[in-house]
């Protein structure tokens, strides 16, 4: 037999139009020649290799499953059976490729398999711009980066049973900061946001139209948070408009400042308070006012820990962090030298 296509793709002989491109998927991105820089010529050989028996595999699977005689051929002499090629004089079933005055063949001419790349993912590489130069391989003009990404997962987002045919590619997200203060992100809120966007209609024109979208602030929400409207972006012509995503940003707070799920702020005390005690009197971002006494001596690395009156907590809102008191204490630059002698009389053990 002659060149085994099957085995090339690694799949059995009653592989399913499925298998064909899964294995396809799998091969032809290990053997990319943008990604082999190293083995460059081996690689290209097999990319073609693997390109052929894609076609030739498929080819066969729509043209001649339906002849089980002609798949039973296929499978005992190979390509060249297909092709019209008088099998061995022992062979049985070589009538089948024979019919009126002349032979019936398969026939077969491979395509470029950057082509067959290109028409199947919708894109020439994936790998472009590593090495060499960062223009690809030079079979491979006009190639599109990926940032370097090898995994083999990376097809898993074109899904099963891809049609032939050139897909549309998708354009981008587009993301735009949405600045929240620190009392909507405290209690959740919810904000409009005007967006004009381009329309096409069936024949290419554009029109353009203004949208309001409703974005739901949840309370406990984090910066850099992303909200996603699926394909708001412009509409081209054999392109999927992009995503618009929103993504949260926190503005500056004048009392309190975030970490994690926690509120901290400093409160400001003179020395005297820290040694003899200090009630802190705070308005929360919801706006309730908390008191606090402190009647522990407050050094300059003591923290009050006040539980659960921080933001709250996105997964359960139920559920808050806790708010951090921390000081600043305020030393005298000077003292009297009564002072210093009524300070060492009370601080003497």
């Amino acid at each position: 037999m002659g060149v085994d296509y099957y085995k090339i793709l690694q799949v059995d002989k009653n592989a399913k139009d499925e298998d064909l491109k899964k294995a396809y998927r799998k091969l032809a991105m290990k053997w990319h020649p943008d990604k082999n820089q190293n083995n460059k010529q081996e690689a290209e050989t097999k990319f073609k290799q693997i390109s052929e028996a894609y076609e030739v595999t498929l080819s066969i699977l729509m043209q001649v499953l339906s002849d089980p005689q002609k798949r039973a051929i296929y499978d005992r002499y190979g390509e060249e059976g297909l092709k019209g090629q008088m099998p061995p004089p022992d062979a049985g079933g070589a009538s089948f490729f024979h019919t009126g005055d002349g032979p019936t063949t398969f026939r077969f001419n491979p395509r470029n398999a950057d082509d067959i790349f290109s028409e199947f993912f919708g894109f020439s590489s994936p790998f472009g711009g590593m090495g060499g130069g960062g223009g690809g391989s030079g079979m491979m003009g006009g190639s599109r980066s990926f940032g370097g990404i090898f995994d083999d997962d990376i097809f898993s987002s074109f899904g099963e049973g891809r049609p032939m045919n050139r897909v549309p590619r998708k354009a981008p997200p587009i993301e735009k900061t949405l600045p929240c203060s620190l009392e909507e992100l405290y209690m959740g809120t919810t904000k409009k946001m005007k967006i004009s966007r381009e329309l096409a209609d069936a024949s290419g024109k554009t029109l353009s139209v203004e949208e309001i979208l409703t974005i739901e602030i949840k309370p406990g929400w984090k910066k850099g948070t992303k909200i996603t409207f699926p394909e708001k972006g412009n509409e081209q012509p054999n392109v999927i408009a992009a995503d618009l995503v929103f993504v949260i940003d926190e503005k500056p707070h004048s009392v309190f400042t975030r970490d994690g799920n926690d509120l901290v702020v400093t409160q400001k005390v003179s020395l005297a308070e820290a040694l003899t005690g200090y009630t802190v009197r705070l308005t929360t971002l919801d706006g309730r006012v908390l008191t606090i006494p402190i009647s522990n001596v407050i050094h300059p690395n003591y923290e009050e820990v006040v539980p659960k009156e921080g933001m709250p907590i996105a997964k359960d809102p139920s559920k808050r962090g806790n708010l951090r008191i921390k000081f600043n204490i305020k030393f005298p630059t000077r003292l009297t030298s009564e002072q210093k002698a009524g300070i060492k009389k009370l601080l003497s053990p």
